[in-house]
Parts: C-alpha cells; sequence; structure tokens
C-alpha cells in the first residue's frame, strides 16, 4: 500500500478525533476505514465491517445523519460515508429517479416507420433499445463487445433527428466517453454505421460522429474537481450518449448527470460484465442490478462479431456466470473458434443488390483462443521473448510513421498488476530486452526510436487523454529528433516534443484497467502465479473481450480458478437508493 495514501488515512482519523473531542478511538478507526476503503473503490463502509456500533457513531458531532452538513454520514442501513460521496450518491439517485419517471414526447408513427427502415424483424434487442431510447428521457444499453451498442447508438440519432426535424426543433448531440482512447473509438464505430447504412445517407450530413472525453465535455477547470458546466450551468444538448460508462466512477457521474438538462435525453452505453471504474464506485453494475430491473435498460445480448456460438463468446459467458469448469474446458479444447458465416469486409457501402437494412454482421470474424500454464519464473523470459519478437516486430520495422502508428494495436501484453514478476514494470523490461537482443530497438536512454507510450493523464492544451498511445520516431523535418507521433482527426498523425508530453510510461505491457475502451488484434494475457484481491470475473471477462483476433492466456489453474470465482464487491448504497422498494 502506498505510504502517502496511509499517512492520507491517518491524518484525516486525528482530524476527526480532534473535531469529535473526546478523544475516541472509535472515531479514529471509523474516519481511517472510510478514507481507506474510498480509495479501494468503495462509496461506504458498512458497520459489520467496522465492527462498531451505531450508537457509537452517532454519539459523535462529525457523524450525522443523512441531509446533515458532518464530516461522516451514517444512513439507516449502517453505511457510513464521506460527506461529499453521500451527496454524489443521494444527488445521482435523486435524478435519475426523476428521468426514470419522464417519458419523453415523441411521434410514435414516425418511429415506427424509422425502425422499419433502418432495422430488420430479426434485430430484436436493437428494436427495444432504439425504441426506449426515444420513448425516454433516461436509457442504459448495455452489452458485451460486439453485440452492436455503437451501431445502435447510429441508428438511434438518426430515429431522434428524423423526430426533431418533424417537429421543427433543434437537435444538438453530445457524444462522449470517459478516456480519449474510448471516444476516438466510438467516433469511429458510429461513423462507419453511417457509412454502412445506405438508408443514412440523407441525415448523415446532420447527424453528429464528433466524440469527446467526460471531462472536456463539462469543461474541465485546472487543480480544481468542479467543472464549467453544472446544475446551474447546463449543457447545451437535446441527447447525451456515454460509451464506456462501466468506466465512469460515481463522483464523475453524478456531475455529468447534473449538467444533463432535465428535458435531454440520456443515454448510457457500456459493459455491465467489465471491470467497474479505477475510482469509488461500480455505477453501471448498481443501474444494471438484475433486482432492479426496469424497461429503461436494455441489453444486447447476440454477440455480432464473434457470433453465440464462437469459442470467446461462451468463454465469456463462463467467466461472467463463474462457471470456472466450463471455461478452462474451453481454455483446453478450444485452439479456435467456430467459424461464422462470411460476411462483407470493410467500411465501403454495400452495393444497390444488398439489403438496405443494417448489417450487424458486418465486423465478424472467428478468434482464436489458446491457453498455457504459467510458465515458472526461471523459463518465464525466454517463453515470453518470442512473443515480444514476433508482436511487436511489425511497429518497429515499418517503413513509415504512419505505418508504425497503425500497427500500434496490432499485439499487446495485458497484466493483472503494476509490479511483481508478473507485472506491468517488470514484463515492459523483459520486452525492451527481448527487443534488443533482437536488434530491433536501442534503448540506450529512456526516449528511443520505436519506443511506444501510454498517456496517463489529461492534457487538454495537447489534447491528449489518459490511455492515448502514440510511438517515439525520428522526424526527418526536424534532422532525425524524435518526436512523439498520435494518431490525429481524419487519419492524420500529430507530431508531438516528447518534452512536453504529460505523465506517459512504456507500454508493451498494460494493465487490464489501463485496457478498458481499447481493441488490440492479438492479446497475451498473464495472470501472476498467486492470488491477489484484484483477480476477479471481471478482470479475467475484460482482458479476454480486448482481442480482436487473438487472445493467449497464460495461467496457473487454481488462481484462474479463484479468479473466476470472485465477483468485484463494492460498498454502495446506489442500488438501494434506485431499486429497493
Amino acid at each position: 500500500m502506498n505510504d502517502t495514501h496511509v499517512a492520507l488515512d491517518e491524518h484525516f482519523a486525528r482530524l476527526m478525533i480532534a473535531l469529535d473531542g473526546r478523544n475516541d478511538p472509535a472515531i479514529g478507526s471509523a474516519a481511517r476505514t472510510v478514507s481507506a476503503w474510498r480509495r479501494a473503490g468503495h462509496v461506504c463502509v458498512s458497520l459489520a465491517a467496522l465492527e462498531i456500533s451505531a450508537e457509537a457513531l452517532r454519539g459523535s458531532p462529525v457523524v450525522g445523519a443523512p441531509g446533515e452538513w458532518k464530516p461522516l454520514i451514517l444512513d439507516p442501513a449502517g453505511r457510513l460515508y464521506l460527506q461529499r460521496y453521500w451527496q454524489y450518491e443521494t444527488d445521482l439517485a435523486d435524478s435519475l429517479h426523476r428521468r426514470l419517471t419522464q417519458s419523453a414526447t415523441f411521434d410514435r408513427a414516425l418511429l415506427a416507420k424509422g425502425l422499419k427502415t433502418f432495422l430488420s424483424e430479426d434485430d430484436a434487442d436493437q428494436r427495444r433499445a432504439a425504441e426506449t431510447a426515444v420513448e425516454r428521457r433516461f436509457c442504459v444499453i448495455t452489452g458485451g463487445p460486439g453485440t452492436g451498442k455503437t451501431h445502435t447508438i447510429a441508428i438511434i440519432l438518426a430515429l431522434l433527428q428524423a423526430q426533431a426535424d418533424s417537429a421543427g426543433q433543434p437537435f444538438r448531440v453530445a457524444l462522449a466517453a470517459p478516456t480519449g482512447k474510448a471516444a476516438a473509438r466510438m467516433k469511429d464505430a458510429i461513423a462507419e454505421a453511417f457509412v454502412r447504412l445506405p438508408a443514412l445517407a440523407a441525415l448523415a450530413e446532420k447527424l453528429p460522429t464528433e466524440a469527446t472525453t467526460i471531462h472536456r465535455l463539462l469543461g474541465s477547470r485546472s487543480d480544481s474537481p468542479f467543472f464549467r458546466h453544472d446544475a446551474k450551468r447546463p449543457l447545451s444538448a437535446d441527447v447525451v450518449v456515454i460509451d464506456e460508462a462501466s468506466m465512469v466512477d460515481l463522483a464523475l457521474m453524478a456531475k455529468l448527470v447534473a449538467a444533463v438538462p432535465e428535458s435531454a435525453r440520456l443515454i448510457l452505453l457500456g459493459d455491465k460484465d467489465q471491470l467497474a471504474s479505477v475510482e469509488a464506485g461500480n455505477v453501471l453494475g448498481d443501474i444494471c442490478d438484475p433486482a432492479g430491473a426496469n424497461d429503461a435498460i436494455v441489453e444486447l445480448t447476440t454477440n455480432r462479431r464473434f457470433g453465440n456460438e464462437s469459442a470467446l463468446y461462451r468463454l465469456s459467458r463462463c467467466v461472467n456466470a463463474g462457471d470456472a469448469d466450463g471455461a478452462l474446458a474451453l481454455i483446453a479444447g478450444a485452439e479456435r473458434a467456430l467459424s461464422p458465416r462470411p460476411v462483407r469486409r470493410g467500411k465501403s457501402p454495400p452495393g444497390p443488390e444488398e439489403q438496405a437494412v443494417f448489417d450487424f454482421a458486418g465486423g465478424t470474424s472467428a478468434v482464436s483462443i489458446r491457453g498455457r500454464p504459467l510458465p515458472s519464473r526461471a523459463e518465464f523470459e525466454s517463453a515470453l521473448r518470442e512473443h515480444v519478437v514476433e508482436g511487436f516486430r511489425a511497429v518497429l520495422t515499418a517503413a513509415d510513421a504512419a505505418s508504425t502508428v497503425a500497427h500500434l494495436h496490432d499485439f499487446r501484453i495485458l497484466c493483472a498488476l503494476r509490479v511483481g514478476p508478473y507485472g506491468v514494470v517488470r514484463l515492459n523490461e523483459l520486452a525492451e530486452n527481448a527487443l534488443a537482443d533482437a536488434g530491433l530497438i536501442d534503448p540506450a536512454s529512456t526516449q528511443y526510436r520505436g519506443r511506444p507510450i501510454l498517456i496517463l493523464e489529461n492534457d487538454h492544451q495537447l489534447k491528449l487523454f489518459n490511455g492515448d498511445t502514440g510511438v517515439l520516431l525520428p522526424d526527418e523535418e526536424a534532422d532525425g529528433e524524435l518526436r512523439a507521433y498520435f494518431p490525429g482527426e481524419d487519419g492524420a498523425l500529430r507530431r508531438l516534443l516528447p518534452a512536453r508530453l504529460p505523465a506517459h510510461e512504456t507500454v508493451y505491457a498494460m494493465t487490464v484497467h489501463k485496457s478498458q475502451g481499447s481493441e488490440f488484434g492479438r492479446v497475451l494475457f498473464i495472470l501472476p502465479d498467486r492470488e491477489t484481491p484484484v483477480l476477479t470475473r471481471e478482470l479475467v471477462y475484460t482482458g479476454l473481450t480486448r482481442a480482436r483476433d487473438a487472445v493467449e492466456l497464460w495461467h496457473d489453474e487454481a488462481v484462474l480458478r479463484n479468479a473466476i470465482a470472485r465477483r468485484v464487491e463494492r460498498s454502495s448504497g446506489l442500488r438501494d437508493a434506485l431499486w429497493k422498494t
């Protein structure tokens, strides 16, 4: 555990004891725990975990009931919050409740006509998602990779544009995601949908394709937790669409929802089975809780990319269900997923002989799955070497900068941890050693030709965001000096001085958490050799589903079994606030 974080927890505990005025160690213990749990992703902590009675806390001047202005809030269910996080949760629940009870004004006949134009009768889930998004002020569309979430949004935007045109009303759309990489993928997926469906062509110029980060949408302020847009200064939008909503923490979601006008539609897209946000909360999971079944929540269940009979789809279902026996059987026996029917590839518009309805299967492909026992520590480096050299050769031997950047997502090593013998830091070192021995890089210094880099914090001035990836290459226009190349608008490249970059690190390997919102051609997914609390079925599922063409999993069987058996559990009152009757 980080010593700085422990010190902050301790300082907070001492402050609460001092403000309490009774020198009560129970108050210090409670304050220390709720602070530490918040850093671990929990919104609150239960009295059972604290092993402190409610009476002991309620007698303190620093502990208040919901609605009171005290540093710590104890609710009737025995959950202890930091004041700020109780307020975030309460504000979000209240706002979502209001939106869930509101219906939007729309032309039902026009909606039916649009659904017939854009969707076939076989696209039942997508039809229900589109109907829900048009009829309601708030909806959630959830589903795994390849289930057509962003394609469905393209159709929803077309339906809403038609509704606005018919009513003679403006139609202002905001598209956003938690990271720059996720926003770029959202933009590309929606733009591709416009190309693939001829019926959208007439509306393509009106419909938006630009997407941004949530922080940029709200107007972040330097060194401030507040944004330019809030409940008093709402966004100028008629519909707000947020992709990768599973990555949005409680604090950010509360601020986002507050800034969306009550008259606007809010649509959340995400995979409820993915890892929860890095910061506190599991908002999408709480909203999509099965006990809170609501017709504002639509799950897309047909996998259009891999096919529901593919090995990867069946493996991901086993992992999500906690079926370790089924998952291990598939890993052992599936060298390649079942091949789905052939489909038209590429982004070119369909010919006149093809159906006008949207072809969700356009990206379907088989995904190769391999599993192998985790090599011993003595054998690990040599086992890794071949994968690293083969996997990164294309990016390091590309003829020009454009080709190099295009190959950045061909291959990636994913890890559960940052540190340790199977962590990101160590694997990046091993990768550099292997590539240097193969003559593909010359890491004489930290900055070298071909170094792939991962941005770790947002820099709005440079338009670089947490999760963006680039590569260092010589710039012929600068006498061969190194520049950092990043993908830019419309396929153009951006060149930046390495010294200007925000915090960043080498990225041959990255954590599964950091990989969210990204997709790679091939993935080498390496689990550690022993138990750790971060190993959960959500982490395994997220790592496996980052692969587009092939995934190889190195694992210890007992560790993998225990990971699949363990779920992410985050203390929160949001689920009860939304769904408890």
